[in-house]
Protein backbone atom coordinates (compact mmCIF):
# COMPACT_ATOMS: atom_id res chain seq x y z
CA UNK A 1 0.00 0.00 0.00
CA UNK A 2 1.25 3.53 -0.47
CA UNK A 3 -0.43 6.97 1.40
CA UNK A 4 -0.52 9.56 -0.69
CA UNK A 5 -1.37 13.38 0.54
CA UNK A 6 -1.85 16.40 -1.38
CA UNK A 7 -1.53 19.87 -0.23
CA UNK A 8 -0.84 23.30 -1.71
CA UNK A 9 -3.42 24.35 -3.42
CA UNK A 10 -6.37 27.34 -2.49
CA UNK A 11 -7.93 30.56 -4.39
CA UNK A 12 -5.99 32.42 -7.06
CA UNK A 13 -6.63 35.44 -9.09
CA UNK A 14 -6.52 34.56 -13.13
CA UNK A 15 -2.51 34.69 -14.32
CA UNK A 16 -1.35 33.26 -11.00
CA UNK A 17 0.37 30.39 -9.94
CA UNK A 18 0.23 27.25 -6.94
CA UNK A 19 2.98 24.54 -6.38
CA UNK A 20 0.99 21.23 -5.57
CA UNK A 21 2.44 18.72 -3.51
CA UNK A 22 2.02 14.95 -2.93
CA UNK A 23 3.57 13.39 0.15
CA UNK A 24 3.94 9.27 -0.19
CA UNK A 25 4.40 7.35 2.33
CA UNK A 26 4.77 3.51 2.40
CA UNK A 27 5.39 1.37 -0.19
CA UNK A 28 8.53 1.99 -2.20
CA UNK A 29 7.73 4.03 -5.44
CA UNK A 30 10.55 2.97 -7.44
CA UNK A 31 8.08 1.52 -10.11
CA UNK A 32 5.23 3.57 -10.39
CA UNK A 33 4.45 6.43 -12.35
CA UNK A 34 3.06 8.99 -10.21
CA UNK A 35 0.35 11.28 -11.96
CA UNK A 36 -1.88 14.21 -11.17
CA UNK A 37 -5.69 14.54 -12.05
CA UNK A 38 -8.23 16.70 -11.41
CA UNK A 39 -12.15 16.85 -11.06
CA UNK A 40 -14.46 20.21 -11.90
CA UNK A 41 -17.43 19.66 -10.40
CA UNK A 42 -20.12 18.10 -12.70
CA UNK A 43 -16.88 16.71 -14.73
CA UNK A 44 -15.10 13.77 -14.98
CA UNK A 45 -11.82 13.07 -13.18
CA UNK A 46 -9.36 14.07 -15.97
CA UNK A 47 -5.51 13.68 -16.57
CA UNK A 48 -3.51 16.35 -16.33
CA UNK A 49 0.86 15.03 -16.10
CA UNK A 50 2.49 12.09 -15.09
CA UNK A 51 6.24 11.31 -14.17
CA UNK A 52 7.76 7.77 -14.32
CA UNK A 53 9.47 7.74 -10.73
CA UNK A 54 12.44 6.18 -11.82
CA UNK A 55 13.85 7.72 -15.20
CA UNK A 56 11.67 10.87 -14.77
CA UNK A 57 10.19 11.08 -18.02
CA UNK A 58 7.22 13.36 -18.36
CA UNK A 59 3.63 13.24 -20.04
CA UNK A 60 1.12 16.45 -20.28
CA UNK A 61 -2.24 16.98 -21.07
CA UNK A 62 -2.58 19.44 -24.11
CA UNK A 63 -4.59 21.49 -22.01
CA UNK A 64 -1.43 22.61 -19.67
CA UNK A 65 1.41 22.08 -21.49
CA UNK A 66 3.93 24.53 -21.41
CA UNK A 67 1.79 25.83 -18.00
CA UNK A 68 2.15 23.12 -15.59
CA UNK A 69 5.24 21.30 -14.89
CA UNK A 70 5.59 18.21 -12.80
CA UNK A 71 8.52 17.10 -10.67
CA UNK A 72 9.58 14.39 -8.25
CA UNK A 73 11.47 14.67 -5.10
CA UNK A 74 13.18 11.27 -4.83
CA UNK A 75 15.01 12.01 -1.11
CA UNK A 76 11.91 13.54 0.39
CA UNK A 77 9.06 11.20 -1.47
CA UNK A 78 7.32 14.42 -3.27
CA UNK A 79 5.59 14.71 -5.89
CA UNK A 80 5.13 18.70 -7.14
CA UNK A 81 2.92 20.39 -9.81
CA UNK A 82 4.00 23.34 -10.15
CA UNK A 83 0.60 24.93 -11.98
CA UNK A 84 1.58 29.08 -13.86
CA UNK A 85 -0.75 30.83 -15.92
CA UNK A 86 -4.08 29.80 -14.00
CA UNK A 87 -6.93 30.02 -15.64
CA UNK A 88 -10.71 30.05 -14.63
CA UNK A 89 -11.24 27.09 -16.10
CA UNK A 90 -8.50 25.13 -14.36
CA UNK A 91 -10.66 25.18 -10.93
CA UNK A 92 -11.05 22.02 -9.74
CA UNK A 93 -9.88 19.62 -7.38
CA UNK A 94 -6.28 18.01 -8.02
CA UNK A 95 -5.62 14.38 -7.45
CA UNK A 96 -2.25 12.64 -6.56
CA UNK A 97 -2.04 9.07 -8.04
CA UNK A 98 0.29 6.28 -8.11
CA UNK A 99 0.42 3.64 -10.61
CA UNK A 100 2.69 0.33 -10.09
CA UNK A 101 4.36 -1.05 -13.10
CA UNK A 102 6.06 -0.02 -16.56
CA UNK A 103 4.89 2.98 -18.82
CA UNK A 104 2.11 5.91 -18.06
CA UNK A 105 -1.66 5.55 -18.18
CA UNK A 106 -3.43 8.50 -19.08
CA UNK A 107 -6.88 7.11 -17.19
CA UNK A 108 -8.04 7.26 -14.03
CA UNK A 109 -9.21 3.61 -13.56
CA UNK A 110 -5.61 2.36 -13.51
CA UNK A 111 -4.44 4.02 -10.80
CA UNK A 112 -4.92 2.30 -7.62
CA UNK A 113 -3.71 4.81 -5.10
CA UNK A 114 -5.64 8.26 -4.75
CA UNK A 115 -4.60 10.76 -2.01
CA UNK A 116 -8.14 13.08 -0.92
CA UNK A 117 -7.44 16.37 -3.04
CA UNK A 118 -6.40 19.87 -2.91
CA UNK A 119 -8.84 22.31 -4.09
CA UNK A 120 -7.33 24.83 -6.58
CA UNK A 121 -10.12 28.03 -7.60
CA UNK A 122 -8.63 30.36 -10.08
CA UNK A 123 -11.19 33.53 -10.36
CA UNK A 124 -11.41 35.59 -13.39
Amino acid sequence: QVQLVESGGGLVQAGGSLRLSCAASGRTLSSTAMGWFRQAPGKEREFVAAIRWSGGSTVYADSVKGRFTISRDKAKNMVYLQVNSLKPEDTAVYYCAALYGSGISYAPRDYPYWGQGTQVTVSS
